[in-house]
């Protein structure tokens, strides 16, 4: 068997398991005693509606992985590559069309695999626990806005990438690299103000006491914010949250209607002056950079993997094209990319507890900061016991009784 076959489907196998186990572990770690920390919050019964969400969610997430998995196994060794391929060229488009057919028609296939998926999470799951507030015209406003935004500005910058590894020779991945790395920088930008008002409302917090403390607040901590927005995401969920987004004057704090409605006005300047915090401590430029340094370094492999015929052949495809060996690699890559992510998830939690105590710190109290964040569990049904593996491997906020932990004790 090809050793590029071998490397991957051993890879694909052990991401899989390591998920598994980890699930099976997290399902195991609930613990069926409310944590006196949380007897203030949660009641007997809202506990365990939140452990049961966590049971549904994970078996949910198993079953949907588990089909993933199998349709590309299924796939790869039924010859579906070569056939696509073979199918594609046949249309006699160029390789640059050609190639934008090829991986655009795997992505079409991809999301009509998860879209089933999809609409029983929403309006199954969610629906069940009381948090879809997605009415079927909606979803589908959202698909159809999600994927003339994938071909408005993905299929450019895809054709830039084919372009410039098929025409400019040695140094196209540092081309590439330029080019995803200006768009990446761009729609920091261009998001807040043009992108994300497709999906959601947002409106100035209304003037009154709760506006005047957060404005105040940032003006006492410099941070050079006009406005804070509230986002209508009641329209799809009555999960609450916050968060910042955006660069120089279309940087926003934003905060959920929901968010709005179940926390005091104490909790929330807690919440925003966490957010304010991620802000004044360079998480964001910190986070970006790393992402920068990162998509070079993964389009510097690619110009070395695209050499390799025997990534090609371990997928039976024999005309090798830069478009195939895009997908092929990223196939390759993706172990890799969990292996990466564990350090940096532990960085992002290091940010977190860091933000929080930039919180306490300038309020002056932590009090409302724990509470508003026990109020955000209860709300949210989350896991107040995650197992330590399912952490190290998903989470980029720390489990809340360590976050509480530390800000009553630092």
């Amino acid at each position: 068997m090809n050793p590029y076959a071998v490397i991957i489907l051993a890879a694909l196998l052990a991401e899989y398991a390591l998920n598994v186990v980890s699930d099976v572990l997290n399902l195991r770690h609930l613990k069926p005693e409310l944590p006196a920390e949380f007897a203030d919050t949660f009641d007997e019964d809202e506990y365990e509606r939140a452990q049961e969400y966590t049971r549904t969610r994970t078996r949910f997430g198993l079953l949907s992985s588990t089909v993933g998995l199998a349709v590309l196994l299924a796939f790869w060794f039924a010859g579906g590559f070569e056939w696509l391929d073979t199918l594609v060229r046949g249309w006699g488009l160029g390789p640059l069309t050609t190639g934008l057919l090829y991986i655009g028609l795997l992505v079409l296939g991809r999301g009509a695999l998860s879209l089933p998926f999809s609409v029983y999470s929403t309006f199954v799951i969610e629906e069940r626990f009381g948090f879809n507030e997605t009415t079927p015209g909606t979803f589908v406003l959202d698909l159809a806005k999600s994927l003339g935004l994938g071909i408005a500005i993905g299929g450019p910058l895809l054709a830039a990438i084919l372009w410039f590894f098929q025409s400019t020779g040695l140094y196209g991945w540092v081309y590439a690299w330029v080019v995803v790395t200006a768009v990446m920088l761009g729609l920091q930008f261009l998001a807040p103000r043009y992108l994300m008002p497709l999906f959601n409302d947002f409106e100035p917090l209304e003037a009154g006491e709760l506006r005047d403390a957060l404005l105040s607040y940032a003006d006492r901590v410099d941070f050079p914010v006009d406005e804070v927005y509230v986002m209508d995401g009641s329209r799809r969920s009555n999960k609450a949250n916050a968060f910042f987004t955006g660069f120089g004057a279309n940087r926003r704090i934003v905060l959920f209607d929901t968010l709005v409605e179940q926390l005091t006005p104490d909790e929330l300047l807690s919440v925003v002056a966490h957010e304010m915090g991620h802000y004044k401590l360079h998480h964001i430029p910190q986070r970006i950079a790393i992402s920068v340094v990162q998509t070079g370094v993964l389009f510097l492999l690619l110009s070395v993997f695209l050499q390799v015929e025997g990534l090609f052949q371990a997928f039976y495809v024999d005309q090798p094209a830069v478009y195939t060996g895009l997908l092929f690699f990223g196939l390759l890559y993706s172990p890799v990319d969990l292996l990466l992510s564990i350090p940096l998830n532990a960085w992002s939690r290091r940010h977190e507890f860091q933000a929080d105590r930039f919180a306490v710190d300038t309020t002056g109290r932590g009090r409302p900061l724990v509470d508003g964040l026990k109020r955000l569990a209860e709300t949210n049904l989350s896991n107040l016991t995650p197992h330590p593996l399912t952490v190290t491997l998903d989470y980029s906020h720390p489990p809340l009784r360590e976050r509480i932990a530390a800000i009553r004790g630092a």
